[in-house]
């Protein structure tokens, strides 16, 4: 096994026009202390907007908050997005008000998982911490953190 030589960095976004944020910044206390790096993108993001930051940033996994019921439309957005810019090994994960039956489409979509209320906060730390690729060594500062 390989271990992690750098924290796993997370980009927490909330897309569409849902104003509702506190969930999303429990999440990322939760994986901040974790260990986690934790990028919050703040509300009201456009699935590209969340696309570019998730290349600038250059994270491990993405998380999607979203109790406004358009996840069925934003979610898939955000992962197209992704795919556009090359950020294919991102795993995107979701949260939020999302009925059950939704998931699997939402699965195929390229969420890997989707946590809805009521889940411990250690379930989603430990999802990510089994589901995230093993880590190189760091790079060098100010050079790219590794090739994807």
């Amino acid at each position: 096994m390989v271990v992690s030589a750098s924290p796993y960095r997370v980009l927490i976004a909330k897309p569409g026009l849902d104003g509702h944020d506190r969930g999303a910044k429990v999440i990322v206390r939760a994986l901040r202390d974790a260990g986690f790096e934790v990028i919050y993108t703040g509300i009201r993001q456009t699935p590209e907007m969340i696309a570019q930051a998730a290349m600038q940033e250059d994270v491990d996994a993405v998380g999607l908050s979203l109790l406004s019921g358009a996840h069925m439309t934003l979610f898939p957005q955000v992962t197209a997005r992704l795919k556009e810019l090359g950020l294919k090994d991102v795993l995107v994960f979701g949260g939020g008000i999302i009925p059950d039956e939704d998931v699997p489409l939402l699965k195929k979509k390229g969420i890997c998982q989707v946590f809805g209320p009521g889940t411990p906060l250690s379930a989603i730390v430990e999802y990510l911490k089994q589901n995230l690729s093993p880590q190189e060594a760091p790079p060098a500062r100010g050079a790219k953190r590794r090739a994807r």
